[in-house]
């Protein structure tokens, strides 16, 4: 039998086109539990995670996503954030500046694989002009917009992409 985290590994992949069905509440929120269990440094856990369901709010978050529309398509769309304050209170510059960063990529990182496990479609957008996101959600300034997660029901199934074999990227040092 296959591991099921490797499985949603392995199988997840970046969608772009979603099937108009809604996704269903528990689900949703099984999903944010799976992001907010990610790892932080020092257990300060500085994300914030706005859902997004409004036509014209996911609409305005496409035109911030330099125009992917996509974005828009999607039933729900999560933007991660990170609390620059809550990360800079336990670690200074390097928890505003780095391990925010980090500590989000890990929380959308066990999003996305949820989602996969769960039949659902995700697109890490990291492409999007910050300033514009933090308008259309009237984030305050400590509050940084890290990436845009649209979610639903694939309308496709694109082919696994190529990735970089492990003798390119592994250095042993004995």
């Amino acid at each position: 039998m296959k591991n099921e985290v490797i499985s949603a590994i392995k199988e997840r992949r970046s969608i772009r086109r979603f099937k108009p069905d809604p996704v269903p509440e528990d689900i949703l929120n099984t999903l944010l539990e799976a992001a907010c269990a990610a790892p932080s440094a020092g257990n300060v856990q500085p994300w914030l995670f706005y859902r997004v369901h409004r036509a014209e709010i996911k609409e305005a978050l496409a035109q911030a996503a330099l125009g992917q529309k996509f974005v828009a398509q999607a039933p729900v769309v999560i933007v991660v954030c990170a609390d620059l304050n809550r990360a800079g209170s336990a670690y200074g510059e390097r928890g505003r500046t780095l391990y925010c960063l980090q500590d989000t990529a890990a929380a959308i990182t066990n999003l996305m694989l949820a989602a996969t496990s769960f039949g659902l479609g995700t697109c890490w957008v990291g492409a999007f002009d910050e300033g514009a996101v933090g308008r259309v959600l009237q984030l305050p300034p400590h509050i940084r917009p890290v990436a845009i997660i649209p979610l639903g029901y694939p309308a496709h199934s694109p082919s696994p992409t190529s990735r970089r074999s492990l003798t390119e990227v592994v250095k042993i040092l004995n």
